[in-house]
């Protein structure tokens, strides 16, 4: 199975800001872009711990993406690093980025519908 990036489904796209979304299985293919300057940590308030609560799989194809965990810990996940992000962290951004996540579909789509309720009240 496979898709080309510009055919999945947009599920979410604001100023910039673009998530392509399909589920294969259970999984959630998603191809972000983000701008830089966006911060998700506001627009995850009101989930446990203020934080993503879905686990992630992704690979970072341009720019880099900055993580806190909710033991505070933080990293940047910089192009060409692949990655894996446990329940319980926010994404930041200062420069354009696109990358590809793999997480579980259902907790993804919670996530999503959440930010999205968030970000138009």
């Amino acid at each position: 199975m496979h898709q080309r990036k510009e055919e999945l489904p947009v599920t979410m796209e604001d100023g910039g800001l673009s998530v392509r979304l399909t589920g294969w299985g259970n999984t959630a293919v998603t191809f972000m872009q983000m701008p830089a300057g966006v911060d998700l940590t506001p627009a995850l308030a009101g989930l446990p711990e203020d934080l993503c609560q879905c686990p992630h799989w992704g690979y970072v194809l341009e720019g880099a993406v900055h993580v806190r965990y909710a033991d505070g810990e933080e990293e940047t996940v910089e192009r060409g690093n692949v990655y894996y992000w446990p329940a319980g962290h926010t994404v930041w951004f200062d420069e354009d980025t696109k990358y590809v996540e793999f997480s579980p579909e259902a907790g993804m789509r919670d996530v999503l519908e959440h930010v999205t309720h968030q970000s138009h009240g």
